[in-house]
């Protein structure tokens, strides 16, 4: 985040609204000196909870950008999600799915993505697939799902030359880590509603969408869904993942020598061994 540009944007705001530095400061539940710290630029030092409440009180959307070595980060997070659209799409291939990765669309002024469109002739069912490498924001995710999936017969129907009338279903995959399943156990109260199947009954209804559950039946069909986890490596033991691909181990070397390695910058990300 730019600091001096965020300063600039909160001082005309706030002489938008005729505040004095004081009002903005009482309203935000903050110090006069930290209203004057950020609008000067000087924030860096400050609690982003400070940032974030001066935002809300001028009605800004504050989006926090994470960058490392320009824009290489995109390859790293690339890679995951990768990992997750390959897994996903191999089993829903072998399950009898055709399966279309990165369908774009621009309808009514909505544009975006979807990952993966899958489609079911003999069960006229056609699957909107949305991958997730990280569950960050709840509402963000279901919002631009319900999107995708009340638009998808017709993006199915322009882009892939569908015809008849097909029932559109949701599926939510996230990686198989703890982060994942903390995230999905916080807010279990909405996720539950949107997506009902889970685990094994997740996994028949993909393998057989025909016979769906009372869970699912009991949605409509712009609400029904599932949500499955997938492990981010291809390594398994017993049907148990063993390892995370990117889990980083202790170097097993003796003395004062047992982190040199980590003082070297990386040049890659390899999977752990």
């Amino acid at each position: 985040m730019n600091l001096i540009r965020f300063g600039l944007i909160v001082r005309a705001l706030r002489r938008r609204h005729g505040w004095r530095q004081i009002d903005l400061a009482l309203l935000a539940s903050v110090s006069q000196q930290a209203v004057s710290r950020i609008e000067r630029g000087q924030s860096s030092r400050m609690s982003i909870h400070v940032l974030m409440r001066v935002a809300e009180v001028l009605e800004i959307d504050l989006d926090l950008v994470a960058r490392w070595r320009g824009g290489a980060i995109d390859r790293v997070l690339d890679a995951r999600h990768a990992i997750l659209d390959g897994a996903i799409a191999g089993r829903l291939t072998r399950g009898g799915w055709k399966v279309f990765p990165e369908v774009s669309y621009s309808e009514y002024g909505e544009r975006g993505s979807i990952d993966l469109l899958g489609i079911r002739e003999g069960d006229r069912v056609l699957l909107v697939v949305e991958v997730k490498t990280e569950l960050t924001s709840i509402e963000g995710t279901l919002r631009k799902h319900d999107e995708k999936a009340r638009l998808a017969l017709r993006i199915a129907r322009v882009r892939l030359g569908l015809r008849g009338g097909y029932e559109v279903r949701r599926l939510l995959v996230l990686p198989d880590t703890g982060a994942s399943r903390t995230r999905v156990a916080e807010h279990a109260p909405i996720l539950d509603r949107a997506y009902p199947l889970r685990g094994r009954e997740a996994g028949a209804w993909l393998r057989s969408p025909a016979t769906a559950s009372s869970a699912t039946a009991s949605s409509t069909s712009a609400t029904a869904g599932a949500l499955i986890f997938l492990p981010l490596t291809p390594r398994v033991s017993g049907g148990r993942v063993t390892r995370s691909p990117y889990r980083v181990v202790r170097p097993a070397q003796a003395g004062g020598r047992a982190y040199a390695a980590l003082s070297r910058p990386a040049t890659s990300m390899e999977p752990a061994v």
